[in-house]
């Protein structure tokens, strides 16, 4: 795209907003506490959970920041309320939300702090689960549930479906799945008919440790309910018997129990603190000018950079600034250009992944010890840094886990369904013609990547033995990461997964904590004082960018998006969200690598 037409489109595009916008807004910091109200005085300030507390908030057209409904906005919107001495009060609207058991953790933690302020936190829910329930009973002085809701604490248990029956001896499907680490389980689903014992031993201890934290938060909170530790695993419950059990307080509606708060604290005003309703960021000419041109935010001495999802070499972000999983190339792009910036003093890596690409995962391995060579990196594990997240995790100066994260699943996995001979029983025959006719195995060999052949046993030596290099070179850059031996890191691997607590006890994870503590860790590692300020950065594809990917790219493009909108993880993010990342890090097995460093199943704690 040649200078003239880039101008032609950013006039274009300024053109726009002008005549859509009234005046010229106040531009604000990206990772600011959203304010609620410019009025002073006593209020109560709510914190609406009710829309979800993602990783990384919905972004905004042509990359601009999106809503500021992300978790670190959340902590550090707690943070500022902390300080606020107007805040009488502090209600939490959860509504029917769904957060993963580890940031609910920290959210519990963040808003317990409240009562050695003697700030009573109330908390209104339309249904709680298992990971909402600990956060409520931790943070909130008073729980209350609507009339009609619901109470599903039922306990943690994992559930893992066997299908090599079905696949196998029904359908006459060939699965060729191939793991390195006998913790790794990933075949076990589609060629046993259960778990063995390796994959049980790993499931069920990590498991233990996520009950037994889990029923230590609810307890710290409930102080003086009897029998809510065992109550909390024997729902669900309506609203009446969730009452009785001391699981909640009382029974009402949210607008009844923001009024109960109100009239305990004498405070008659309500001011939005964090959710629908406070203040929004507006963005000022130049941050649109720098959003158009490809640029970020203004950096600050701490960068913080979110990577959520499963991970990709080329993935990631949709033309309008849409984001899905870690995208390596943008990553790298971004990383490097916190590398060059000397006003970024640190950098605090949020991480909350399954895994995916074997490739990109090294790829962004390395550029993340580059940039630990030249300033303090930490990182911050969300819900999950396992496999590939792990591989990412290892790069820190220091790495943060809460209680009931998922770190490890150090392994590697690679295969493929075939189905050839399931087609046969339809009449369907597939027939493979080998150039080097004098190799009795060319044949096999040269398909061995067709969904229509099985692999022989000499392909399946050839593969493992890929894999197995794969797998030796993720224990030297773990190693090499955590300045340990290869020795010690194997002890830990073969694709065993541990709570953040057992992590702590095995050195995969230096501290418990969450993106406070590892925030507050940076700024120390850095010499900066308390004060200074972090900015959240992401990887956002400038739009003008977008447009200049050559004569071809327009096509590609729409291609790349019907390919996207109708991909299974895409379809599978409508119809079950969370499942979403651990399909997206299996994926590059379709798209021809051979291997992956990947959780190969679904451990979704809420």
């Amino acid at each position: 795209m040649n200078a003239l037409l880039r101008m032609f489109m950013a006039s274009a595009l300024v053109a726009l907003f002008a005549t859509g916008c009234d005046g010229r807004p106040e531009y604000k910091n990206p990772n600011a506490s959203p304010g609620s109200s410019k009025q002073k005085g006593p209020k109560i300030a709510i914190v609406d959970l009710s829309g979800g507390v993602p990783e990384v908030e919905a972004p905004g057209m042509f990359g601009l920041p999106g809503d500021g409904k992300s978790f670190d906005s959340l902590v550090e919107s707690l943070r500022v309320l902390a300080t606020d001495h107007d805040a009488k009060g502090i209600f939490v609207k959860m509504g029917s939300t769904e957060i993963g058991a580890a940031r609910a953790q920290e959210i519990g933690d963040a808003l317990f702090r409240f009562r050695d302020l003697h700030v009573p936190v109330h908390c209104n829910a339309e249904s709680l689960n298992n990971a909402t329930l600990m956060l409520a009973a931790r943070a909130c002085t008073r729980i209350t549930l609507t009339p009609a809701g619901e109470v599903e604490a039922v306990g943690l248990a994992a559930q893992v479906v066997y299908l090599r029956k079905l696949l196998v001896d029904e359908l006459k499907l060939s699965v060729d799945i191939l793991q390195v680490g006998k913790f790794k389980g990933a075949e076990e689903p589609l060629t046993r008919d259960g778990p063995s014992d390796e994959a049980r031993a790993s499931l069920e201890s990590v498991f233990v440790d996520l009950r037994r934290s889990w029923l230590d938060h609810i307890g710290s909170g409930r102080v003086g309910k009897e029998g809510v530790r065992g109550a909390a695993e024997d729902g669900p419950y309506g609203p009446k018997a969730a009452k009785e059990k001391g699981l909640v307080d009382d029974i009402a509606y949210a607008d009844e129990a923001l009024h109960a708060l109100e009239k305990e604290t004498g405070v008659d005003r309500a001011a939005v603190a964090f959710g629908k309703g406070a203040d929004s960021k507006s963005e000022d000419f130049g941050q649109l000018v720098r959003a158009l041109a490809g640029e970020g935010a203004t950096m600050g001495p701490v960068a913080l950079v979110r990577a959520s999802g499963s991970i990709s070499m080329a993935g990631g972000s949709g033309m309008f600034g849409g984001r899905s999983g870690i995208n390596e190339r943008g990553f790298d792009r971004m990383i490097t250009k916190l590398i060059k910036d000397d006003s970024v003093k640190a950098v605090v890596l949020r991480i909350d992944s399954p895994g995916g690409s074997a490739l990109a995962s090294d790829l962004m391995w390395h550029e993340l010890m580059k940039l630990r060579a030249k300033k303090p990196l930490v990182v911050s594990v969300g819900d999950m840094a396992a496999s590939g997240g792990y591989y990412m995790a290892c790069t820190a100066n220091v790495i943060f886990a809460d209680p009931m994260s998922i770190v490890g699943s150090i392994g590697v996995v690679g295969g493929k369904v075939g189905f050839g001979a399931a087609l046969e029983r339809f009449g369907v025959h597939t027939e493979t013609f080998a150039a080097n006719k004098d190799s009795k195995g060319a044949g096999a060999r040269a398909a061995y990547m067709s969904p229509m052949v099985a692999w022989d046993e000499p392909t399946k030596k050839r593969v493992l033995e890929s894999m197995t290099g794969v797998y030796e070179l993720f224990l030297s850059r773990v190693a090499e990461g955590r300045k340990t031996s290869v020795e010690k890191v194997s002890a830990l691997a073969e694709g065993r997964i541990f709570s953040g607590a057992m992590g702590k006890q095995n050195g995969l994870v230096d501290e418990l904590g969450g993106l406070t503590a590892a925030i507050a860790k940076a700024k120390e590692l850095a010499g900066l004082p308390e004060s200074a300020e972090v900015y959240a950065v992401d990887e956002k594809p400038a739009f003008l960018d977008a447009l200049d990917q050559g004569p071809e790219g327009a096509s590609e493009r729409v291609a790349a998006k019907v390919r996207a909108q109708t991909s299974p993880v895409e379809i599978l993010r409508q119809m079950a969200p969370e499942l979403a990342p651990f399909a997206g890090g299996l994926l590059p097995l379709c798209e021809g690598e051979r291997a992956v460093v990947s959780l190969p199943y679904a451990v979704t704690v809420r």
